[in-house]
């Protein structure tokens, strides 16, 4: 139990430490990058290459910092993976495409090299793409004017099971067996005067192999003096989850029930029990809705995209999958994102009552470009409306009001929740940019008063955060839940009654 605590004890302080650090490094290197622009309008050129090693200082810091957390959050057990199925070509033209500036940097060429007889994968394709970009990555560091190669080929394992190789050949300095039997391990690097000239921290390697081992297969290393090295990452087509194997058909856990025509209008209901699954398509039915049911998140997810219903109802509590990774996938989704979801749960908290309604979630260093499409999506284009700025660092309040300026947009400040609701009941804001830690009245707390005036609900409020965000902090801010409704007899009226409304307020979109 001890070492249980400690081990929390140190995740929760990597997850604050990370706001701590994010925040100095966002304004590095947001306003490096403003710099630079204000430089070459300013037709300054001998300014830009500084500026430019500033802001490559700070990303490579937030790259360290990123390090850090995902090889914590593997050892703690809280690493997610994201399956899908997945083309592996379209994969590996996308890194590709990536890699190829880093590997003319130093006079490489690049090839790659795949079988026609690749299958498909249900892995974590993020995860694949995150492993390839580090290994080809160290390729470029440790190769001049050589080769690097990627080559990928299927297998079939003594299990008689289908795998994919990967492998990253380079023709750089290689290693000695001194530094290859150690060469996975976190923090280890090369001798002195390797690791002064190339840099690294040596995470890299570490947690690629970790992310290898989560999907079922494994990292390995070959490598030579002087004569190069060969990494070989090899990964079963099917990740072991217990998911499906394929793309979900309608299994028998899934049907399509309704009344007529649904003139009602049409319900999702994604739930792992049976019962409860019966009870709400004949409670739902009776009210002249057209049904339909899945037994988990994947089958949810497909028939979603398949039917395109008026409201979901989500439970919470499922295996494989569950609840909130099923939101989190149909808001990623922009052909579902807009669908109402009503999650239902039988734990009754009142901290996940809240689903406060926060419309999106960026993180420091803020991304300018995206902060502008965002703030487009949520709230048209500027043109002089009221943006409020939320966030009690000044040089990041500061960062923001002029990225929001430059789209045209007018902007207030608040430096913490309590001065923020002053600000809004002076002027009510076409959108909030909310900073979650803050003093006296943080961000949790500054929605829960937002939300609670009815003419303030409305409002997008866009999250701005560097916190690693927990399970129920995530299902206090999600925007897609429209209401959370406990299982239980004496809710079938606001279910009944919620699920009229949203499928009202589609019908008149």
């Amino acid at each position: 139990r001890e070492a249980e605590d400690a081990n929390s004890a140190k995740s929760q302080f990597l997850a604050n430490m990370s706001h701590e650090l994010r925040t100095p490094l966002n304004a590095i290197i947001g306003y490096s990058e403003m710099l630079q622009e204000d430089a070459e309008d300013a037709n300054q050129p001998g300014f830009v290459p500084d500026l430019e090693k500033i802001h490559a200082a700070g990303r490579h810091l937030l790259a360290l910092i990123n390090d850090i957390l995902d090889l914590s959050k593997i050892e703690a057990g809280k690493m997610e993976l994201y399956l899908e199925r997945f083309d592996v070509r379209t994969v590996l033209d996308e890194v590709a495409t990536t890699i190829r500036p880093l590997v003319e940097q130093n006079a490489n060429q690049f090839e790659l090299q795949v079988d026609d007889a690749v299958p498909q994968m249900h892995s974590d394709a993020t995860r694949i793409r995150q492993v390839l970009l580090n290994l080809l990555s160290n390729a470029c560091k440790f190769t001049e004017r050589g080769t690097i190669s990627l080559v990928v080929r299927g297998d079939r394992d003594e299990g008689a099971s289908d795998r994919v190789i990967l492998e990253v050949r380079d023709s750089g300095i290689g290693m000695t067996e001194d530094q290859l039997n150690r060469v996975f391990e976190a923090f280890a690097q090369a001798e002195a005067t390797t690791a002064s000239r190339y840099g690294g921290t040596g995470l890299g390697l570490a947690i690629s192999r970790r992310f290898c081992q989560m999907l079922g297969g494994d990292l390995s290393a070959e490598s030579e003096a002087g004569k190069g090295s060969t990494f070989t990452v090899r990964l079963p087509t099917e990740a072991p989850t217990g998911q499906p194997a394929a793309a979900p058909e309608p299994p028998d856990g899934v049907a399509a029930q309704g009344t007529g025509a649904g003139s009602a209008g049409t319900v999702l209901v994604i739930d792992d029990d049976v019962a409860v699954r019966n009870l709400m398509g004949r409670l739902l039915q009776k009210e002249g809705f057209r049904v339909h049911l899945a037994d988990g998140g994947e089958a949810g997810l497909a028939l979603a995209r398949e039917i395109r219903p008026d409201v979901i109802t989500l439970d919470v509590l499922m295996p494989q999958m569950d609840g909130w990774a099923v939101l989190t996938a149909l808001k990623a989704d922009h052909e579902l994102a807009e669908i109402p979801v009503i999650m239902l749960t039988i734990v009754d908290e009142k901290n996940l009552g809240f689903a406060l309604g926060a419309s999106e979630y960026l993180t420091k260093p803020i991304d300018r470009e995206r902060l502008a499409a965002v703030l487009k999506r949520y709230a048209g284009a500027g043109g002089g409306r009221p943006v409020l700025v939320v966030e009690d660092h000044a040089a990041t309040r500061a960062l923001l009001r002029r990225a929001a300026e430059a789209e045209g947009w007018e902007v207030r400040e608040a430096e913490n929740g309590r001065a923020a609701l002053a600000r809004v009941e002076e002027q009510r804001p076409e959108v909030i940019l909310l900073d979650l830690m803050m003093p006296e009245m943080d961000g949790f707390e500054f929605l829960e008063a937002l939300r609670a005036r009815e003419e303030w609900q409305s409002i997008p409020v866009l999250v701005i955060t560097a916190k690693d965000l927990t399970d129920e902090e995530r299902q206090r801010l999600n925007g897609g839940v429209q209401r959370i409704v406990l299982k239980g007899a004496k809710d079938r009226e606001a279910l009944l009654a919620e699920v009229r409304e949203l499928v009202a307020a589609r019908a008149a979109v």
